[in-house]
C-alpha cells in the first residue's frame, strides 16, 4: 500500500485502501473527499510491519530511512517510537500527542470510534531527568479529565518499563488526640527518654510513639518536635534546662541530614491518622500504619524531599522495585505548603 511523504505526514490517496488500513487497527485520519493521513509515528510502524510503502519524490524508504527522517523532524522520536510500538503490539489503539503528554492510549479492544483514550503517555529515556513540579501538573491534568498517566521509560538497550504516576490522599484511624497532662521527658543524646509509667503507656500504648526499652520509653527528636508542639510533651536539656519545641527542632536540624523534610511529612502525616515510624531498613524516610503497628504491618513507604526535587528514573526504578519486594505502597512527600503525595507504582499495560 503506497502513501506520499508530504512534510510531517504520509497521505494515502486511495479512498478504498485508506479505509482499510482505518478501519483495521484506527491508523491515521481520515480526509475529507477521501484518503488518509497518517503522522510520522504511524508511518514509521506501518514501514516496519511491511503494511506501508512511503514514497518520497516517488521513489520508496526502507524503514532506516524514514525512521531516520522522522527523528530529524520531531525531537527524541526514537523513545517516543519504541513506546508508541510496544503499545500497538501489544493490542493497543494510539496516537501521537502534542503539548504535556506524547501519545494516548484508547482501552485494549475499542477504538477512536467507540471511546476515549485510558491513558496519556510520556515516553522517556532512563537517562531523563524527572522534574517532579512539571510531573505534579501532568498528573492533576490527566487526573482531572478521568485518564492514567502513564510513565514509558525506554533503557539503553530498548527495552521499556511503565509507571503509572497518581496522587494519593493518605488517611489512618490513629488520630492523635492530647493528653490532659503533658509527659516528662530527658534528652540524652540524640533521644529523649521517658521514665514515668504513666506516661510511658500513654504515649506508646496508645499513640504507638517511640520504643520501649525496659520500663523506659525511648522518643525520636522528630517524635519530640510534633509531641512539643501538640503539648503533650515537656523536654529537659542534658543540662536540666527547659526546651521548647524551637530548641529541639534546631537540635535536629544541626544533628541530622533532611531533618526538615522529614518532620513536614511526620506532622502532616500523624495528623492524617497514620503511625509513622523509621524506614531507615527500606531505604526510605518512614515506614506508616493505618492503624496499630502491633496489628498490622507498614502499609507505605514514605520518602520525603523538597517541592522542587529533580530525580533520575534508576533512583524511581531501585524505590519501587525495593517497596514492591516488600509489598508496600511507596509515596513520595513533596514537602511544604501544600504537603502532596505522589505514587510510582510498577505497572503492566
Amino acid at each position: 500500500m503506497p502513501g506520499e511523504l508530504r512534510g510531517d505526514t504520509v497521505v494515502i490517496e486511495d479512498q478504498k485502501e485508506g479505509t482499510q488500513l482505518y478501519n483495521k487497527g484506527n491508523f491515521g485520519y481520515p480526509m475529507s473527499g477521501g484518503g488518509l493521513e497518517l503522522d510520522l509515528i504511524e508511518a514509521t510502524f506501518l514501514v516496519e510491519c511491511e503494511r506501508l510503502q512511503v514514497l518520497k519524490d516517488g521513489l520508496p524508504m526502507p524503514f532506516g530511512d524514514i525512521f531516520h527522517y522522522s527523528s530529524s523532524q520531531h525531537d527524541k522520536f526514537d523513545v517516543s517510537y519504541l513506546v508508541y510500538r510496544d503499545m500497538r503490539n501489544r493490542g493497543f489503539v494510539v496516537k501521537a500527542e502534542s503539548g504535556l503528554f506524547d501519545l494516548s492510549v484508547f482501552p485494549r479492544g475499542f477504538t477512536m470510534s467507540n471511546s476515549r483514550p485510558r491513558y496519556l503517555v510520556r515516553a522517556v529515556s532512563e537517562r531523563d531527568v524527572l522534574d517532579l513540579d512539571m510531573f505534579s501538573k501532568e498528573v492533576g491534568h490527566t487526573e482531572s479529565k478521568g485518564k492514567k498517566l502513564l510513565y514509558g521509560v525506554v533503557d539503553e538497550e530498548g527495552d521499556l518499563t511503565y509507571y503509572h504516576m497518581s496522587t494519593r490522599d493518605p488517611s489512618g484511624s490513629s488520630i492523635h488526640s492530647s493528653s490532659k497532662y503533658a509527659a516528662e521527658g530527658r534528652l540524652i543524646g540524640e533521644r529523649v527518654l521517658v521514665f514515668k509509667e504513666s506516661q510511658t503507656e500513654y504515649l506508646n500504648g496508645k499513640g504507638s510513639y517511640g520504643k520501649m526499652l525496659g520500663s523506659v520509653l525511648q522518643l525520636s527528636l522528630i517524635e519530640c518536635c510534633f509531641l512539643m508542639e501538640m503539648g503533650d510533651l515537656n523536654v529537659d536539656s542534658q543540662s536540666g534546662e527547659r526546651m521548647s519545641p524551637e530548641d529541639m527542632a534546631e537540635l535536629g536540624m544541626r544533628t541530622q541530614e533532611e531533618f526538615g523534610l522529614r518532620l513536614d511529612a511526620f506532622k502532616d502525616l500523624r495528623r492524617r491518622g497514620m503511625v509513622v515510624k523509621t524506614g531507615f531498613k527500606y531505604g526510605a524516610h518512614f515506614r506508616v500504619y493505618d492503624g496499630s503497628p502491633e496489628e498490622e504491618h507498614a502499609k507505605y513507604l514514605v520518602h520525603s524531599v523538597p517541592r522542587d526535587k529533580m530525580m533520575m528514573w534508576p533512583e524511581i526504578s531501585r524505590t519501587v522495585r525495593l517497596s514492591g519486594g516488600v509489598k508496600k505502597e511507596i509515596l513520595f512527600c513533596r514537602a511544604g505548603e501544600p504537603v502532596e503525595y505522589l505514587e510510582f507504582k510498577w505497572f503492566r499495560p
